[in-house]
């Protein structure tokens, strides 16, 4: 082999050797840090939310989705209450239409354990019921210990685990 050719296969070897560190750095930093999100001005942001979202029936089959649970006037949860994990005890009133859940500072609530993303999940008022929907998390949203896959309907009193934590909703 001659020199030229050894020369070139050790910077080629090296420029890929730097490519990997500088993958790995990314992704270590998109998982630690999150990623920017822009916020949209507040029209567009009510007009994207209510299609954001297929309805229950129109899930899957294949998908554990509980039925949508019909609520009579004045049944909707007001407060989330956590009942295990590091914040147990802990009351949040639900005063908007939507709580997003995950280890991001700019989440509604923040849970910061080793199984929770960044954005793990969120709770979306629709038609006077809570609905669930996982935010295509690592380690899945659980709805009464069975892992959602599509929005699904949340009821009064029923626990909710994401990573460590286990939160229910009540009036």
């Amino acid at each position: 082999m001659s020199e030229l050719t050894l020369l070139l296969l050790r910077i080629g070897f090296l420029i890929l050797l730097w490519a990997f560190v500088f993958a790995i750095v990314y992704a270590l930093r998109s998982d630690l840090f999150g990623t920017k999100v822009r916020r949209m001005p507040a029209a567009a942001a009510a007009s994207a939310a209510s299609p954001s979202f297929a309805t229950p029936a129109a899930a899957p089959a294949t998908t554990p989705a509980s039925p949508v649970v019909p609520t009579a006037p004045g049944e909707t949860a007001r407060r989330l209450v956590i009942t295990s994990g590091a914040k147990e005890g802990l009351e949040l009133p639900l005063e908007g239409e939507q709580l997003t859940i995950g280890r991001s500072a700019d989440s509604g609530l923040v849970i910061r354990d080793d199984y929770t993303s960044t954005h793990h999940a969120r709770l979306m008022l629709w038609d006077g019921t809570w609905m669930l929907q996982d935010l295509d998390s690592t380690n899945g949203t659980f709805l009464k210990g069975k892992k959602v896959g599509a929005p699904t309907a949340v009821p009064l009193n029923t626990p909710v685990s994401i990573g460590t934590t286990t939160f229910e909703l009540r009036r």
